[in-house]
């Protein structure tokens, strides 16, 4: 038969502050075994310490108490294990977000002179025919929202027989980088006019000059190379209001290896000579 223990020794025994067993017990997540209706001092049982413990481990690696609840509810040990094999999996796609960025932060403290920038060329982009979907997002969708655009578009012209003619591209408003809220155009370029279905539309994608930088690999790091083409344009063009260009030679749905993602990122000038590159 278990023992009963006030809140303060069980705080004790579990490592878990009085607070946080208070808060657990409003969100149902750990209930005392009992409550006194008078007083409202709570008791727990020692059965009840491996829980605490276990949801203690669980809150150490940052999963959420629904989350938590679920596992604890699961009918049986597959569910569970399911449950947090997703959540192990969330933390390691973290950890490998963590660690590109402290690489690419002691790349830039290390020797930031060092590293050869990426060629600049100037380049005239003709009206495209495409397929389009259109939307004001805020910038921390953007990754989410375009993956799904890509994916309805060109689920949208298989359906319609309408070939492609180049890499797909994208079309960012600058509110979308100040103001991190703002216009964003994913298309598709293709050999005829697509009949509107859902969110996808038929567009024009306009004429354009444009300064243009190639960025390998994800886009955990593409802000250096959108430092180096803004300090290009200041230094050797003359910058024009518009939207920015991405154009995605290679990217998730061309290949899984990372490293082999590259993009181009056009930045709208007013050419005033030939062709160039830097």
């Amino acid at each position: 038969m278990s023992s009963s223990l006030p809140i303060g020794d069980f705080s004790r025994a579990t490592h878990m502050s009085i607070k946080t067993l208070r808060h657990y017990h409003r969100v149902g997540l750990l209930e005392p075994d009992d409550v006194d209706r008078f007083t409202g001092h709570r008791r727990y049982t020692t059965d009840q310490i491996p829980t605490a413990q276990v949801i203690r481990r669980f809150r150490e690696l940052d999963m959420p108490i629904e989350d938590i609840r679920s596992v604890l509810a699961a009918p049986d040990i597959t569910v569970r294990n399911e449950l947090i094999a997703a959540h192990l999996g969330r933390l390691e796609e973290g950890l490998t977000r963590t660690q590109n960025a402290v690489a690419s932060l002691r790349d830039l403290l290390g020797q930031p002179s060092a590293s050869t920038p990426a060629p600049i060329s100037h380049r005239s982009v003709t009206a495209t025919p495409a397929a389009a979907i259109t939307a004001v997002i805020d910038a921390e969708d953007i990754a989410a929202w375009f993956e799904g655009a890509l994916g309805e578009l060109r689920a949208t012209l298989g359906a319609q027989s309408v070939g492609a003619t180049s890499s797909a591209g994208g079309i960012y408003a600058a509110e979308l980088f100040t103001n991190e809220h703002g216009q964003a155009t994913v298309f598709v370029p293709c050999t005829g006019a697509v009949r509107p279905v859902g969110r996808v539309e038929s567009l024009v994608v306009p004429p354009a000059e444009l300064a243009i930088i190639v960025h390998d690999g994800p886009h955990n790091d593409i802000d250096r190379a959108y430092g180096a083409l803004a300090t290009h344009v200041t230094e050797h063009a003359l910058a024009v209001d518009g939207p920015i260009r991405e154009y995605y030679l290679s990217g998730r749905h061309e290949t899984p290896d990372e490293s082999a993602w590259r993009t181009e990122i056009g930045w709208p000038i007013f050419r005033t000579i030939a062709d160039v590159s830097a």
